[in-house]
């Protein structure tokens, strides 16, 4: 049975400090529980994946939940952690991210909408680059950029954004899913390390055809403070009362299409069995999980 979201807290034996509620359904977690169970062992990882994916999609979400709901059934302590849904996907042909039938996570409409607000977060640090770039061309261009890479974002599929044309030059939306801050805040272990990945990101290229990157621009800091809420992990929970992890939703298909590395952590340390997904098929989320992800836990 569903649990008010200050219950669930005591069950996972988490500090008050560490819990920051939104609302009666849902809370984020702060890091700092990472740094109180460093020492802890881990507790076993669970990685779903399918084979073909399909446009309504595979059942992964569903998969994952349910086996974490089975798990909690048997007497074992589990969490499944999970990926952010898009509102794209969510108003096109795949609708909801939150499982279906007895095996879903809640409150399904808020995780399907807005939730916490990370994707508004990770959409305004994007387009806050952006708007830096084209403002630095705009007042003289010192860092004679000649082609830029960096592309807006916005969380809806908006076909007519695809390719735009400003004042200052050609440019472009891509969905936030698909966006690299989305990408890189799913891959940062706090904020340090976000504005240290954020720096590296490439912007374009010179005039000498060199590449630029964001720490020559400038502006990291100033994305970190729009992420500062957002890198902190959500906590839900499965219509029966089972911890859930939702956050982040990078697509499989342009970056490594799985949830964030600090709610991972996070479950790993606070239960016996994380359950996971890894999106798209084997070949795309699963590879790049084994690659990339999991490569981060060693």
């Amino acid at each position: 049975m569903e649990k008010n979201i200050l219950d669930l807290r005591k069950k996972m034996d988490l500090l008050e400090q560490e819990f920051i509620p939104y609302g009666f359904n849902k809370a984020k977690i702060d890091l700092k529980v990472l740094d109180r169970l460093k020492d802890k062992e881990n507790g076993k990882l669970i990685l779903v994946t399918a084979i073909n994916p399909t446009p309504a999609g595979e059942g992964k979400t569903t998969v994952s939940i349910g086996l974490t709901q089975g798990l909690n059934e048997i007497g074992k302590k589990a969490i499944v952690a999970l990926r952010e849904p898009s509102l794209g996907p969510v108003f096109g042909v795949k609708g909801g991210a939150t499982g279906g039938g007895k095996s879903s996570v809640t409150p399904q409409d808020d995780i399907n909408l807005h939730f916490t607000g990370d994707l508004h977060a990770i959409t305004s640090a994007n387009n806050l680059l952006s708007a830096l770039i084209d403002n630095h061309i705009f007042h003289g261009n010192e860092l004679e950029l000649e082609t830029v890479t960096w592309t807006r974002a916005i969380d809806i599929n908006d076909r007519s954004l695809r390719a735009i044309e400003t004042p200052v030059r050609k440019d472009g939306f891509v969905i936030t899913a698909a966006s690299e801050v989305m990408a890189t805040l799913a891959l940062s272990s706090d904020l340090e390390d976000l504005k240290m990945r954020l720096n590296r990101i490439l912007i374009g290229y010179n005039k000498n055809d060199e590449p630029v990157f964001l720490h020559q621009l400038g502006g990291a800091d100033s994305m970190v403070m729009l992420l500062k809420d957002a890198i902190n992990p959500n906590l839900v929970q499965t219509i029966d009362g089972v911890p859930a992890f939702i956050h982040c939703g990078p697509f499989a298909n342009i970056a490594h299409g799985c949830n964030s590395l600090v709610a991972t952590r996070m479950a790993l340390k606070l239960a016996d069995y994380t359950v996971t997904e890894a999106g798209f098929g084997a070949d795309l989320g699963m590879e790049k999980f084994l690659h990339l992800k999991n490569a981060i836990f060693k």
